[in-house]
């Protein structure tokens, strides 16, 4: 028997014993344009914007979230607006329906085996999306049902990951013969460490929410149903932040994680990243804590999407101010 062919019968067959029960993924006032499943495939990415915050949404939950061909060129097309909208800083990436990621979509690996073709593997930016390549702004990812084979690749790919309680992660894909091939060995090591990253890509067994965080391959570990919303709101915390300076660390990282090897190529790297730009916010940002404004936001509202302050209250604290002032 051919032994791809062979691959998808086994898959299949797993498929319809897995069970999870999961509340919906969309919480705290976060709600794409729409959840309907699509008939075909030119709903399979959703894009919208809550604010600043780009929401990018894979949408094929009959299907658990899998990923074929045009839905990975889809996601590439989204990803790419995402990174040359000027006015979107942060990305938030999730899975509608109760799964994030399932991999890449079985129907279409039995037809490319069918085929003798191993094409899925070998695009140019990855077999379900751009995971082949370094993304050029920040990507925070809710992470809700099963994130596993390709799929957990492509959480891989985000800079932080916000996991439900419930989730499930692991490569399924070892048990059937389908090597890792999104970017998974390049940067499951740098994540979790070299030994912790060898017994998982070897056993590929199940990673349940608690170790996941344990091990730093969760960032944050959030109830069921939450997922959207909280990574949402760490998007927010991010996004407050000056943009030049953190894009500056943020790549001087990446190099370092990636490229560089020894303290000095790292330490070069670091120092060679300054920018104008980042000089000048950084410039600001002292004459800001000179001033030490009290309505300026708290360093524990960081966390959480910045509220304004309403007219009333800038006006109490103005003059609770000037009392100190003349009591002094």
């Amino acid at each position: 028997m051919n032994p791809c062919r062979s691959y998808v019968k086994r898959f299949v067959s797993s498929l319809t014993k897995i069970q999870i029960n999961t509340k919906r993924d969309l919480s705290l006032g976060v709600t794409p344009k729409t959840n309907k499943e699509p008939s075909n495939d030119d709903d399979s990415i959703l894009v919208d914007k809550d604010e600043s915050i780009t929401l990018i949404g894979i949408n094929r939950a009959k299907q658990r979230n899998s990923i074929n061909a045009l839905t990975a060129e889809k996601l590439s097309n989204a990803l790419a607006a995402f990174e040359a909208d000027d006015t979107s800083p942060i990305a938030v990436l999730y899975g509608v329906g109760g799964t994030f990621c399932a991999g890449y979509d079985i129907q279409e690996l039995e037809a490319q085996c069918e085929k003798g073709s191993l094409d899925f593997l070998l695009r140019h930016e990855g077999s379900v999306g751009p995971t082949r390549r370094h993304p050029k702004k920040p990507i925070v990812c809710g992470i809700n049902g099963f994130c596993v084979a390709s799929g957990l690749e492509l959480a891989l790919m985000c800079d932080l990951r916000v996991m439900e309680d419930t989730a499930i992660l692991g490569f399924f894909n070892r048990r059937f013969g389908v090597p890792v091939s999104d970017g998974g060995t390049a940067r499951l090591a740098a994540i979790v460490g070299y030994s912790r990253a060898l017994e998982l890509l070897e056993s590929g067994r199940r990673i349940d929410g608690k170790e996941a965080l344990q091990i730093g391959l969760a960032n944050r570990l959030v109830a069921t149903g939450t997922a959207l919303g909280q990574a949402v709101n760490l998007a927010f915390s991010i996004v407050k932040f000056p943009q030049a300076s953190l894009m500056s660390d943020r790549s001087s990282l990446y190099t370092n994680a990636y490229t560089r090897h020894g303290f000095r190529a790292a330490m070069q790297t670091e120092i060679m990243s300054t920018s104008k730009e980042v000089l000048t916010e950084l410039k600001e940002g002292v004459q800001r804590f000179k001033k030490v404004d009290p309505l300026q936001p708290k360093t524990e509202g960081w966390h959480v999407k910045e509220k304004p302050i309403p007219e009333w209250e800038r006006l109490e604290i103005a003059n609770e101010n000037e009392a100190k002032k003349k009591n002094t």
